[in-house]
């Protein structure tokens, strides 16, 4: 790190105000945020961490993959996000609809998941049937149990927010953003996602059991959640749009923190105990979600306290370690320690 980009980072330190004192966009980008958080915590308990995670990911344009168990909300989680965004009244395209869930299985078809040209003997002409990919928020259960066909009909949607039907291109909703799961214990019948595909998502999440007292709470609250048809919050799609747009220009990420998120990646594609590095696209994918985190916490400015959090949410799945190597938060954590600390030195006068 120069002398430059620690002055540089130190300065915006002590300048930069807290979200509440800054500008009123990026009080309203962090309102919409809350209010998510707040709609989705009304259906899901003791998630609390997968929850401000996979608003990180929908506010910054990426995807999120969780490991689970059959029963353990995954599904919940995903209606619940897709249902906290409605429709701008008439703009609303009536093509797409707030939540949608793909059971994946190995028979599927890429036109069940894109949708498919249908013929119209009144017209004579093909007219396009959207496909269950046309959503704010799709569901993509067990994503690993369909083939390789379907997974790239995936890729393309998740890359580029469009699909491809027979040579015809249609886009996807702006707000388009994918909750895969796949079960990391049963691999039978299984179709491992490819290298690029899991460079797609922005997480990988490993979901555990909730504890004993959110446990008693789902017990307790079960029929009042199911029966919720009132006092539900809601933003509308336009808002977290206006949101994204707003912490992308507003939020300053200091020199600094690029400069200690490159020597992170370059000291573990040195490690003798990494096969595999990271790419220098997670690095570009991780920018927006610390902007993002940074928001949360009430800031204006990323700091070293975002890239602890979502660093090692980030690399989990892009790291191949070497044969006989296991632990990948001690790889993790070795690996950040200097560029960390320097970092941290750069923020003391």
């Amino acid at each position: 790190m120069t002398s430059e980009s620690t002055a540089e980072f130190a300065a915006l330190e002590l300048e930069s105000t807290t979200v509440t004192d800054s500008g009123g966009a990026l009080r309203q980008a962090a309102d919409v945020l809350h209010k998510l958080i707040q709609s989705v915590k009304q259906q899901v308990l003791g998630r609390d961490d997968v929850i401000e995670l996979a608003i990180i990911a929908l506010i910054a344009d990426g995807h999120v993959l969780l490991e689970d168990f059959p029963g353990s909300g995954k599904t919940t989680l995903a209606k619940a996000l897709g249902e906290a965004i409605v429709g701008e009244g008439g703009n609303a395209d009536p093509a797409i609809v707030p939540f949608r869930r793909i059971q994946f299985t190995p028979d599927l078809l890429p036109s069940d998941v894109t949708g498919v040209p249908v013929f119209d003997s009144n017209s004579n002409e093909f007219h396009f049937r959207h496909g269950p990919l046309f959503a704010h928020v799709v569901l993509a259960d067990e994503i690993n149990r369909t083939s390789p066909k379907v997974q790239s009909a995936m890729l393309e949607a998740m890359g580029e927010k469009q699909v491809t039907v027979d040579n015809v291109t249609y886009p996807l909703d702006e707000l388009f953003f994918v909750i895969a799961t796949q079960n990391p214990l049963d691999l039978v019948g299984t179709y491992p996602l490819p290298t690029p595909q899991l460079d797609r998502f922005l997480f990988k999440i490993t979901m555990a059991h909730i504890d004993r007292e959110a446990e008693l709470d789902v017990l307790a609250t079960y029929k009042e959640r199911r029966d919720r048809s009132h006092g539900k919050i809601t933003v509308s799609r336009d808002e977290v749009i206006a949101a994204r747009q707003t912490i992308d220009s507003e939020v300053v990420i200091s020199p600094a923190v690029k400069t200690a998120l490159v020597d992170i990646s370059r000291n573990l594609r040195e490690d003798d105990r990494v096969l595999q590095g990271n790419s220098t696209r997670s690095m570009v994918l991780l920018l927006p979600a610390l902007q993002v985190a940074a928001v949360l916490r009430g800031r204006n400015y990323v700091s070293a306290e975002d890239i602890e959090l979502l660093l090692p949410r980030v690399l989990g799945h892009r790291i191949e370690l070497a044969p006989g190597v296991s632990d990948l938060k001690r790889v993790l954590l070795d690996n950040m320690r200097g560029p960390m600390e320097q970092l941290a030195r750069g923020t003391l006068i």
